[in-house]
């Protein structure tokens, strides 16, 4: 039941923006964002699961591209050779190779950002879409983007609207975090909770890391941008200690 929040500029050469926010089972190994896949998507860096080896969320530096994988409420029919993974989803797609088939994966919704825009790639069982982001602030869950059916989606989309209105490059990252912390107040297990705890749901998810991201220049001289921080308690919100993956440091 992740959630991602992502601002469309008006012009193409602005600032594509996102937070993302991770809802995992606690007890899932994970890896922070890093070169975990030298050989199979060289120069790509993303958050690894230790498990299934695949990425939640992934981005490549050269072109700019980044992605985030979200699972989706639909039942889909397993496969006699059983469900791929999801994992390999972002990576892929930050390399610029997105699904043109119907998967052998569960339900997924996929987002992309990449210099310019954003596109959304979904699969419920029956059918693979992709939607191209129109201009503005949109937000997705485990439902459709933008869903008013969501108590989530349907609670904060409005705010982080709001908080995006005439924000800087300077100044974009602390408003959203602002419309976060405000979501926290929020128990963890109410519905339009934003940091949750799934647990009383009959999941054992509980949100796990925030990510916030940039990209923009062009598709040549793309400029992205990547932060991290793990909440120090699964489930319950706490100012974060942001850690910068990417510019990367100079090597020497």
């Amino acid at each position: 039941m992740c959630t991602v929040v992502i601002d469309v500029p008006a012009n193409p050469n602005g600032e594509v923006r996102l937070l993302a926010i991770r809802d995992e089972d606690p007890a899932r190994a994970w890896d922070p964002p890093g070169l975990w896949w030298p050989d199979t998507f060289p120069g790509v860096r993303g958050v690894r699961d230790r498990r299934a080896g695949g990425a939640w969320l992934a981005a490549e530096p050269e072109s700019g591209r980044l992605a985030v994988l979200l699972n989706r409420a639909a039942e889909v029919p397993e496969p006699a050779s059983g469900f791929s993974s999801r994992g390999a989803l972002p990576l892929a797609a930050a390399r610029g190779e997105l699904p043109t088939t119907s998967p052998t994966t569960p339900a997924f919704t996929l987002v992309t950002i990449e210099p310019g825009g954003s596109e959304v790639i979904s699969w419920d069982g029956s059918a693979l879409r992709r939607e191209p982001l129109l201009p503005g602030v949109h937000m997705v869950d485990h439902f459709e983007v933008d869903d008013p059916g969501s108590p989530r989606i349907a609670r904060w989309l409005p705010e982080f609207q709001r908080a995006a209105e005439g924000a800087s490059p300077e100044s974009w990252r602390d408003r959203w975090h602002t419309v976060l912390a405000h979501s926290a107040t929020l128990g963890p297990h109410d519905d339009r909770a934003i940091i949750r705890d799934n647990t009383p749901h009959g999941y054992p998810t509980q949100s796990l890391l925030v990510c916030d991201a940039a990209v923009g220049g062009t598709g040549t001289a793309p400029e992205l941008s990547l932060r991290w921080s793990a909440l120090a308690e699964p489930g319950r919100w706490a100012e974060p200690k942001w850690t910068t993956t990417l510019p990367a440091p100079a090597t020497p």
